[in-house]
């Protein structure tokens, strides 16, 4: 009884024993939330994508994501029920599609949070054919898309940049089995490419391609206002999430986008070959 008496006191004391240094100084988590909302194509990886995006912040330690299927969360007002609102997160991931609902409260408050506040935007694949009647969000993504001629294939990829952290651990080129598109409103002289098609090994003659000076972007960044957005083509199909390579780059992707790593997005030339 002694014993078990003196155990009890000890547990007690242990519980109530003052955080370590460790724990005191442990930096919170960051917050993503990842909106699946569709008012145009459906995308069966959609939902893969964005637990891929959940998993890979709980592997890391670094992000908890909030997944959503519709916009209610981009908003500054003060929302019911527990509800959270822009102020609750660092960056935000659309994995969307078509004309969203959201008035033009929640459009404002989008745009302030990046490039006001300097949070993080992550444009996920058809980000990019998304909001055609709204111009500034085509401007902070970087062009808006314009076909897949090629539709689903093994793309060939060249890696123009790898000196930014979220394709710094790429080779200079390799394939991937993902839906690359092209794209219209698109300029580098507004965003540092990333990665590109390699012209050389695909189809130009292809009734629809548009583009006259053969220049296929699959991923860059930019500076928008005083927050960062990234923009990547893949994420058509499961095969592209599920590749470690790939997974790399979505979290050195978040992570950039909350500002927790620095690489250069001044626009520039495309290089010489």
């Amino acid at each position: 009884m002694k014993f078990c008496h003196f155990a009890s006191v000890v547990l007690l004391l242990s519980s109530a024993a003052p955080p370590s240094a460790a724990q005191q100084t442990q930096t919170p988590k960051k917050r993503l939330l990842a909106i699946g909302a569709v008012e145009g194509w459906q995308h069966d990886a959609t939902s893969h994508g964005l637990a891929t995006l959940w998993k890979l912040g709980l592997e890391s330690g670094l992000w908890e994501t909030y997944i959503r299927t519709d916009t209610q969360l981009i908003t500054k007002k003060k929302l019911e029920a527990n509800g959270k609102n822009l102020d609750y997160f660092d960056a935000v991931a659309f994995y969307t599609s078509g004309e969203l609902k959201m008035d033009e409260e929640q459009r404002a408050a989008l745009m302030s949070f990046v490039k006001d506040e300097g949070k993080g935007f992550i444009a996920i694949h058809s980000a990019s054919d998304t909001f055609y009647k709204w111009p500034e969000y085509g401007e902070m993504v970087g062009g808006y898309f314009d076909l897949h001629p090629w539709n689903t294939f093994q793309a060939p990829i060249l890696v123009e940049d790898r000196g930014h952290p979220t394709s710094a651990h790429l080779p200079p080129s390799f394939t991937v089995y993902d839906e690359i598109y092209q794209f219209k409103e698109f300029s580098r002289d507004r965003v540092r490419v990333l990665m590109r098609l390699d012209e050389s090994k695909i189809d130009l003659k292809h009734k629809d391609v548009r583009r006259k000076d053969n220049d296929f972007a699959v991923t860059w960044v930019r500076e928008f206002g005083k927050g960062r957005v990234f923009f990547s083509s893949f994420g058509h199909t499961i095969e592209s999430w599920d590749r470690p390579d790939i997974q790399k780059m979505w979290v050195e992707a978040v992570k950039w986008s909350m500002k927790l790593t620095d690489g250069d997005a001044t626009p520039r030339p495309r290089p010489a070959d």
